[in-house]
């Protein structure tokens, strides 16, 4: 596996070939230039793909013996679709994980009691899910993180323990601040689009196009594709013979810190 340890020890080889040549034969500039394009490359590739496991292990899939899949949502609590979203949920009787950024608790605290009373787990999204979270420093990104864990505990009562980054990207700083708060990082082996995809029939075959026993899916509870969809998606992912379960009995760790 590709990780950002293995990259750096690999580039530092690279290099000091690169100098040993430049040394004996001389070489033109743009040979190191090409070297650091190379590794800024990887490096990015590594920060948006969190499934890439680049800078530390992350949970995108559960073990398909299980014959299973969970159901994830980002971004919420919203009064005008999170109700919706639980509605669905509770007539397909389906448990599912809500992602939650910490500023959107505020009012909404209801709906985090709602779904814990209901079976569903709430976990950590960040406080502020901040366009520019990625260059926080490693300080402002844990009291960012334990800003919306303070929320969350304070709305249910239980401490999250699973946490999900902004946009997915993982960094140096966000792997440190990460594992200084003891949270699990999940992932996810599919994700839906339905923010972007405006097309039903589009949106539904991309999801069953990859959905296999031990997916966690992402879709966001903030939308109305996601309405559109989740009732069909439900319905298609049991014909396939998959059971639908909550995302810590399909991972087999625990959803809270008590």
């Amino acid at each position: 596996m590709l990780t950002h340890r293995r990259t750096q020890f690999l580039f530092a080889k690279i290099v000091i070939v690169l100098l040993l040549l430049d040394w004996q034969f001389g070489l033109p500039w743009w040979a190191y230039l090409l070297a650091l394009l190379a590794y800024i490359s990887i490096v990015a590739w590594g920060s948006y793909s969190i499934r890439s496991g680049f800078f530390m292990k992350t949970t995108c899939l559960g073990p398909p013996e299980k014959n299973a899949i969970a159901i994830t949502f980002d971004d919420g609590p919203l009064a005008a679709y999170t109700p919706k979203v639980l509605g669905i949920l509770e007539a397909h009787d389906v448990k599912a994980a809500f992602f939650c950024i910490g500023h959107r608790i505020q009012g909404n605290e209801a709906l985090l009691k709602k779904m814990v009373a209901e079976g569903h787990l709430v976990g950590n999204h960040s406080f502020s899910h901040h366009f520019w979270f990625d260059l926080f420093s490693k300080k402002k990104m844990v009291e960012d993180l334990l800003q919306a864990s303070e929320a969350i505990e304070k709305a249910t009562g239980l401490r999250p323990a699973f946490f999900r980054p902004p946009y997915g990207v993982i960094n140096p700083n966000l792997k440190s601040a990460i594992e200084s708060c003891g949270f699990h990082t999940i992932g996810w082996s599919i994700r839906s689009l339905d923010t972007v995809v405006g097309d039903k029939e589009k949106l539904m075959q991309r999801v069953m196009d990859q959905l296999k026993p031990g997916a966690i899916v992402l879709f966001h509870d903030h939308g109305k594709m996601t309405l559109e969809i989740l009732p069909e998606f439900i319905r298609a992912a049991r014909a396939k013979g998959l059971r639908i379960v909550p995302l810590d009995e399909l991972i087999n760790i625990e959803p809270y810190a008590y």
